[in-house]
Formats: structure tokens, sequence, C-alpha cells
């Protein structure tokens, strides 16, 4: 028994040892990847190498110089000693102004990400026996989705014996494409799905452009705005004539 008991305390601390020392290595993998290393360039008294090779402020060429000697040109020109390729032999340095060059790169990325589209699919229910006035709303829609851009994905949802009459949900998408092919096009033709029938239309504008058109169309109305300030938001007042009193 003792010795069972002196084999499981063994095993017991293999076991936390081998723990640990997976979870040492996911933390040093994880730290790897970049979990917890700073992505920004080394600058100035951070750099460790004997020499590097200098690019002045312009862009020009400098050479090879001491490590020393760069600083001592950074502190010239008033600048800071900038690590832009840290895996060259030696590692290659430039002179610049590194808060302004943060910044600016900070404003190239939010427009960056301003303008850049994701692709949307958004969803549009309909009846297989749906109202016309309904209809025309779910159509308009429809149409606003394809004019921004976005993919939409039409969804017939059959219930009760209207399972039994999948032509009426395949007349209804037929005349939907038909009613938005200025718009847009069928990418995906209709299928079955359980209970449901499934289209998806694709815009023929693409979200850049139609973001483009956006910004566009509100800048107009902008400059609209502020060239008439005075001119009334409603055409109907605007065109509404004037009530005179009468004369006595």
């Amino acid at each position: 028994m003792i010795v069972r008991g002196d084999f499981c305390c063994f095993g017991a601390v293999r076991s936390n040892e081998h723990r640990r020392y997976a979870a040492v290595r996911q933390t040093v993998a994880w730290c790897y990847r970049g979990g917890s290393i700073s992505a920004e360039p080394r600058i100035n008294d951070r750099i460790r190498v004997p020499e590097v090779r200098l690019v002045g402020p312009s862009g020009e060429q400098v050479g090879i110089v001491p490590l020393a000697k760069a600083l001592e040109l950074a502190q010239e020109y008033d600048l800071d000693l900038v690590e832009v390729a840290a895996n060259a032999r030696p590692p290659v340095c430039k002179l610049m102004d590194y808060g302004k060059f943060k910044y600016e790169s900070a404003m190239k990325a939010r427009e960056a990400r301003k303008n850049q589209a994701h692709t949307v699919i958004k969803e549009m229910k309909l009846r297989p026996k749906i109202d016309p006035h309904d209809y025309d709303t779910k159509k308009g829609h429809v149409v606003r989705f394809l004019k921004q851009g976005d993919k939409v994905k039409i969804t017939i949802m059959f219930r009760g014996r209207e399972q039994s009459r999948p032509e009426l949900g395949y007349r209804l998408l037929q005349r939907l494409a038909e009613d938005v092919q200025d718009l847009g096009f069928v990418e995906s033709n209709p299928k079955q799905d359980g209970r449901n029938m499934i289209m998806v239309l694709g815009p023929h504008k693409k979200k850049t452009e139609a973001m483009a058109e956006a910004r566009q169309a509100q800048e107009a109305r902008k400059a609209e705005a502020k060239a008439n300030p005075g001119k009334s938001q409603n055409p109907a007042e605007a065109e509404a004539p004037s009530e005179e009193p009468a004369e006595a």
C-alpha cells in the first residue's frame, strides 16, 4: 500500500509538471505570435546594434554608419532614429519625426477602414399569398438594399397546405427578380429548403461604388444647403403661394 501511495504521488507530480510545461509552451507560442510583444519599431536608445544602414530625412541613402554616429545625426536634425527593417543585416534605420509618422499612419489606417467595403447579405421574408401593398413595401426594401450594394436573400415561407403549392413561391420569386432586374441579378436560383424557398439577389453595383455615390450625394446636399441657407426643405412649402390680405 505504501508503494502504491508513493507511485500515485509520483504520478501526480509528473502530471502537474507536464501541465505546467504545456502552459509555458502555450504562453511562449502566444507571445511569439505577437500576443504581448509590441509591434512598434525600436527608436533611438532602444536600438541595440553596433551599426545600421542609415536613410536620411528625405529618403537619401547615407550608408552603413555606427549607431553612435546615427544617433548623433538624429540629434543634429532634431529627429528620431527609427528602425524600419529590423531583419536586415545591418538593420535599416531612418531619420524621421516619429510622432508625426505615427499620426499620419493612424490617419491612413482610419481612411482605409472608412473606405473598406464589407459584403452584407440582407434577408427579406415573404408569404406565397402576399398582399399587393405588402409586396410593394417589401420590394422597396429590396431595391434600397441593392442600391446600397448589398446582396439580398429572399425567403418564401410556406405554412400548412401552402407547402403543396411550391409553384406559388417560385412565381413570386421570378416576379420579384424581374421587377428589380435593373438593380440586381439572380445570384442563386430558387431552391426548396424545408418549408421555405430561398433565392439570392446580387447587386449590379459594387459596394465601393455605392458608398462613393452615397458620399457624393451627401456632400452635394450639404453644399446646396450651405449655398441656400434660407431655402425651405419642403418643396410643397416653397411652391405654395403666399396669402395676401384682401383689400377693403
